[in-house]
């Protein structure tokens, strides 16, 4: 029997607890479970009974996010040593690779430990290797409060660590996740319910922390501390930093709309440096594009992350699609301009208004398909630009980002 905790009324009362039960018979052999539970299964129940001989000391956090979802993390993770009375350097966070290389500077006073979450879902044996890694953790207390969540992963993961004391939030159950998350949840100590969908993720952080502090807790504004000279490509003059990528194509705004801008940004005396991961170049007619542009960088795949917090950091203005560099832009101080779909609008994108810096822009076309999860019928191919971010036109941003220059 798990109790599940949920967040105040308006008025500061507390709202009455509710309870998940699982039936033992169904915890040893649950119905409704993916291939991959049973296959991983034998790996993980082995490393969460695997023996570690000292006591258990600390907060593991476990946080397997993108780069987006980590930005608007990083602040309410300041909440966690005064909410749990432990120092910052008692608390492990348990992230991914893909942001691992700037833990060091954002996360400066805690623990960091990332693994490979693309290898973790699919190879046995990186799991088990990583599982073990994890529960020779031994932390005393187990934190898991992304609403949107693979649960093979994120709760897998802090049920390995065996913690006596697991916290987690209640997440987003669709028809295909809802056995899995009910085995582990089942399993929680217990269950934090950060509010009904959709709730923007700051505001479900400072729920979660509240449960924790027993206080009210403000959602921060996303920040990042990330105090570093101008990079080699500042030394030009002034310039505007372009975002046209994302790991899903549907969120790309047209990239003729990224010429557009980069031409009238030109136009202007202003550089333009065209950023983006080697996996999600534009189409080739683009790029020549680029190319034929005076004035116009084409740094697609040719920065690493700390390079491209540089960049970003320095530059006069962003303009992006919803995606990661979209969240360092904002965090870091810089004037943004975001192009942003409906697929689930409102959880991470827009931002709240009381959380959404003053040079920051969001831009979205309203459509009644809205909330849809990004299953969109309305593209006649998978590598459109979902409808949604296409309609947002080309003179609006133009002149968000004229108004922020």
């Amino acid at each position: 029997m798990t109790l599940i905790e949920t967040p105040r009324d308006p008025d500061g009362s507390d709202i009455a607890a509710r309870h998940l039960d699982a039936d033992p018979f169904w915890r040893l052999l649950p119905a409704r479970m993916p291939r991959r539970w049973w296959l991983f299964r034998p790996f993980d129940r082995l490393a969460r009974n695997w023996p570690v001989f000292r006591g258990r000391k600390g907060v593991l956090v476990v946080r397997m996010d993108g780069i987006g979802d980590m930005v608007l993390f990083r602040n309410a993770l300041d909440h966690l040593p005064e909410a749990l009375g432990v120092a910052p350097d008692e608390i492990t966070v348990l992230g991914c690779d893909s942001w691992g290389g700037l833990a060091d500077r954002l996360f400066a006073g805690y623990r960091v430990v990332t693994l490979n979450e693309h290898r973790f879902a699919k190879s046995p044996w990186y799991r088990f290797a990583t599982a073990l890694r994890v529960r020779r953790l031994n932390p005393a207390v187990t934190l898991n409060d992304s609403y949107f969540r693979r649960p093979l992963m994120a709760d897998g993961l802090a049920w390995i660590a065996g913690a006596p004391e697991t916290i987690v939030s209640l997440p987003y159950m669709s028809d295909k996740t809802r056995a899995v998350f009910t085995w582990y949840l089942s399993q929680a100590s217990r269950i934090v319910d950060t509010g009904p969908y959709p709730t923007h993720e700051t505001e479900r952080h400072a729920a979660f922390a509240e449960a924790l502090a027993g206080r009210p807790m403000v959602p921060p504004t996303p920040s990042l501390d990330w105090d570093a000279p101008p990079p080699a490509f500042a030394q030009g003059g002034p310039y505007v930093v372009l975002n046209p990528g994302s790991n899903e194509h549907g969120r790309r705004w047209p990239f003729a709309n990224y010429l557009e801008i980069a031409r009238r940004c030109v136009a202007q005396g202003l550089r333009v440096a065209v950023i983006g991961g080697p996996k999600d170049p534009p189409p080739a007619a683009g790029r020549a594009g680029l190319a034929a542009l005076d004035g116009v960088h084409d740094l697609i795949g040719r920065t690493d992350l700390p390079g491209l917090l540089d960049l970003l950091r320095h530059a006069r203005a962003v303009v992006s699609n919803d995606t990661g560099p979209m969240h360092l832009a904002i965090a870091l101080g810089t004037p943004t301009v975001a192009i942003v779909g409906g697929g689930h609008f409102g959880c991470f994108v827009p931002y709240p208004e009381r959380v959404t810096p003053s040079r920051v822009r969001f831009l979205w076309t309203r459509m009644d398909c809205q909330h849809c999860f990004w299953s969109c019928p309305r593209r006649a191919a998978e590598t459109d630009s979902f409808p949604c971010v296409a309609a947002v036109e080309t003179d609006d941003v133009w002149a968000e980002v004229q108004a922020l220059l």
